[in-house]
């Protein structure tokens, strides 16, 4: 991480740090995620033409009030509610949240020393991940008791499930594919653009056959091939968040959930004060 935490520059205002992160969410734009953005693996990479891959922007259908203390990690449609996990040490916490009010019904926190990461559903439990402990946890969805635990290797980022695996970002360019019986990685793919590695990987979520995945430090999502690790395309958030809701402690956009029944897709940021219920709309 190049000795920034994951947290980010907390102490740095709103505005200053919105336009900071238009600009490297510009960059990602006009090279996606070739030019020497913070975003590749090997930063002295020219700026290359990137127009065989689609851009995307977004059509705003709702936003729904956010709790604005939640530094959120990971996010989850489930049964007509949210799942959420916060992050930061002493903060951690993973709880279940109404999707109209953002009010919080249920939550468990983590042990001081954790750092809460990204979630998934997968056979009725919920998995977390947590940063830099090589802990993740296994909670039952319904009453959100601790089931278990497991170990692995690397950060924890990003976790979403295409319904037999486990898919889990660690901050670099690769994804993970885990066996939820065994944590064993089955597979892992390589996400790049003109054949560099692109990291900063983060939240992730399986939407309609594609992983959506926040890139960290920028309010652009990828669209990627899970079988291939291809981007699939770009999809430009900037702006999504109103200048006027930013506030001293606002953070990076990250938290990505997806309604497969209603079609509905839900974005939101750390310590963002609103939900964003989005459409995906071409450029």
């Amino acid at each position: 991480m190049g000795g920034s935490p994951k947290a980010g520059g907390m102490a740095e205002s709103g505005t200053r740090r919105l336009l900071r992160r238009t600009t490297a969410a510009v960059l990602v734009a006009l090279a996606p995620l070739g030019a020497p953005s913070g975003l590749l693996a090997d930063a002295s990479v020219p700026t290359q033409d990137a127009a065989d891959i689609p851009s995307f922007t977004y059509a705003l259908v709702k936003a729904r009030p956010h709790d604005r203390g939640a530094f959120t990690e990971g996010l989850v449609f489930w049964n007509g509610m949210l799942i959420e996990s916060t992050g930061l040490y002493g903060h951690s916490t993973l709880r279940k949240v109404d999707l109209e009010t953002g009010r919080v019904t249920q939550e468990v926190d983590l042990p001081a020393n954790l750092f809460g990461e990204g979630i998934a559903v997968l056979g009725g439990k919920i998995y977390q991940l947590t940063w830099q402990s090589h802990r993740a946890f296994v909670y039952d969805v319904g009453t959100l008791t601790r089931e278990g635990e497991f170990s692995f290797t690397g950060e924890g980022w990003g976790l979403t499930t295409d319904g037999q695996s486990l898919i889990m970002t660690d901050g670099t360019s690769r994804i993970r594919f885990i066996d939820p019986a065994t944590f064993r990685v089955t597979r892992t793919i390589d996400v790049r653009a003109h054949g560099q590695p692109i990291r900063n990987l983060n939240e992730l979520e399986f939407v309609k056959g594609e992983l959506y995945a926040n890139v960290w430090q920028t309010k652009f999502i990828l669209r990627i091939d899970p079988a291939t690790g291809r981007i699939l395309g770009s999809v430009d958030f900037v702006g999504l968040l109103p200048e006027a809701d930013y506030a001293p402690d606002t953070d990076v956009m990250n938290g990505i959930a997806y309604d497969a029944d209603g079609d509905r897709l839900f974005v939101t940021g750390k310590n963002w004060p609103k939900l964003f219920e989005v459409k995906v709309t071409q450029k």
